[in-house]
């Protein structure tokens, strides 16, 4: 297998929006681990997972923790607490969260059985945001859910990285761990003698080398301890690209491209060396859980196993791993009264991301009283059921060209013949049309084609540039799924 494919040019310094376009390179390193290769392989085939953001913010319903980072977008305003106009005064509140995080509607089993039903086979849970607080039972930091000053600790599930991954493992799910690598409480990384200035470390590592080195045992030790003490953990989703390794030459191409000196007084977002020894770290994680996938993102190299584009799904094929972190509804974490997308929005861009060969990693955030919106159980419950109708054309397929062909997108089963061609319905279609075009393939002489959900083969005649399918009345008029329907070629012309 190629160990690199194409070049690469990283955008991950320079913070354009919450979008971060850090999160997205423009190359691949391919891992040489074969015990990793064969994950990739695997989760691969599982196409859909659940992204949950979740931590004490939630209580303000605000943009999980990036109020309380000095820089100046919209999204990072403040606009809760005593009195947002004093940044110290709001981050003390911010922080004194914990003191009233109390979310005794927490309830792992349903979700877990919720995304079961729709279709996920992957968790990927909020271990700790930006804002340090850790979601687990950490013994690296009091700012903890677990620690005695937060009322949840009482509770028998306040351990909630555990519970979450013991309900969804149980549910035959893979268990992920997000896991924030800058940590805006650690005195190592925002030093308490000097202010923050942006979401970088606020002094250089390479001045002050005993406290970075701190920071660096304080992460790898927090890691560590997930993949040690809670079971099968599967995935490693890094965060926070802009910890990472540089050198001076990088750091310095990277100011001359946004037009800045370097060094000359104050720079907004400033680029540093954070090197955390990634390579060490993803090395003595596997230790604890061989052949897991380290998507560190942003971070151009072997432990970016995936790729991660945030919140929008590629216009084009991807010829590496991937998958869209997507918002179902309201935030990234809860906010008030969210709007869920329809069914038919969230099944074509299912159907969409699996025609480009990706995965979809959909995000619910659940409430500060621990519970789901019911937007969300409504949402996946129809996803399901398409799902338990057309999911032969979703899961262990493959991308294949040309991937999409007006409103019909494919997909090809691994290591068969078998294609999929699976017809998007338009706004106000609700139904087949008797008789409709496939451009792009062609059926091998004598394949036979069948619709997923219904019986018997269809009639197809081949055309100038792909092939026609008549759809008999007695499937149009009670179709076997809504949104979008699939067709199975048992062989195509190569």
């Amino acid at each position: 297998m190629k160990k690199v494919l194409f070049g690469f040019l990283i955008l991950g310094w320079i913070s354009i929006s919450h979008a971060q376009l850090e999160h997205e390179v423009t190359g691949y390193v391919w891992p040489t681990d074969p015990l990793v290769l064969e994950k990739l392989d695997e989760w691969q085939d599982l196409k859909f997972g659940l992204l949950m953001h979740w931590g004490h913010y939630s209580q303000w319903g605000i943009v999980e923790s990036w109020s309380i980072c000095p820089e100046d977008y919209g999204w990072t305003q403040r606009h809760k607490g005593s009195n947002p106009k004093d940044y110290f005064t709001y981050k003390l509140e911010y922080e004194n969260l914990r003191l009233s995080f109390n979310p005794v509607g927490f309830e792992p089993e349903r979700w877990a059985e919720a995304a079961k039903q729709a279709g996920m086979k992957y968790v990927v849970f909020t271990t700790k945001h930006h804002d340090g607080f850790s979601m687990w039972d950490t013994k690296y930091t009091d700012y903890r859910i677990t620690h005695p000053d937060v009322p949840f600790h009482v509770n028998p599930q306040a351990d909630v990285t555990r519970a979450i991954f013991d309900a969804f493992r149980d549910k035959g799910m893979w268990a992920g761990a997000y896991f924030s690598k800058p940590d805006w409480n650690s005195p190592y990384y925002w030093d308490p003698y000097f202010p923050p200035l942006d979401r970088n470390v606020n002094y250089d590592p390479e001045l002050y080398p005993e406290k970075w080195e701190k920071f660096v045992q304080f992460t790898h030790n927090q890691i560590l301890e997930l993949m040690r003490d809670y079971g099968k953990v599967d995935i490693l989703w890094l965060d926070g690209g802009w910890v990472s390794k540089k050198t001076p030459e990088q750091i310095a191409a990277a100011y001359e491209a946004r037009g800045q000196n370097y060094p000359s007084g104050f720079i907004k977002n400033r680029i540093v060396n954070q090197d955390i020894r990634m390579d060490e770290l993803a090395a003595r994680a596997r230790e604890y859980q061989p052949g897991l996938i380290v998507v560190d993102r942003a971070v151009q190299g072997p432990n970016q196993n995936y790729l991660t584009p945030e919140n929008r799904v590629p216009d084009e094929m991807l010829p590496y791993p991937w998958e869209s972190c997507i918002i179902a509804g309201g935030g990234w974490s809860w906010v008030p009264n969210p709007n869920f997308m329809t069914p038919r929005e969230a099944i074509h861009m299912l159907v969409d991301i699996v025609a480009k060969g990706g995965n979809l990693l959909y995000n619910i955030a659940p409430g500060p009283d621990g519970k789901w919106p019911e937007g969300a159980y409504t949402l996946l419950a129809a996803m399901g059921e398409w799902i338990d109708v057309n999911g032969e054309a979703i899961y262990g397929t493959r991308a294949i060209a040309p991937y999409k062909a007006g409103n019909i997108c494919f997909s090809r089963k691994k290591d068969e013949k078998t294609v999929y061609a699976i017809y998007l319905a338009g706004d106000d279609e609700h139904t087949l049309p008797s008789e409709f075009e496939v451009e792009g393939i062609t059926p091998a002489p004598g394949a036979r084609i069948s619709m997923l959900g219904a019986r018997g083969n269809l009639s197809w005649r081949k055309t100038d540039n792909g092939f026609r399918v008549s759809v008999p009345a007695r499937i149009r008029n009670n179709p076997p799924s809504k949104e979008a329907w699939a067709f199975r070629i048992s062989e195509i012309v190569e």
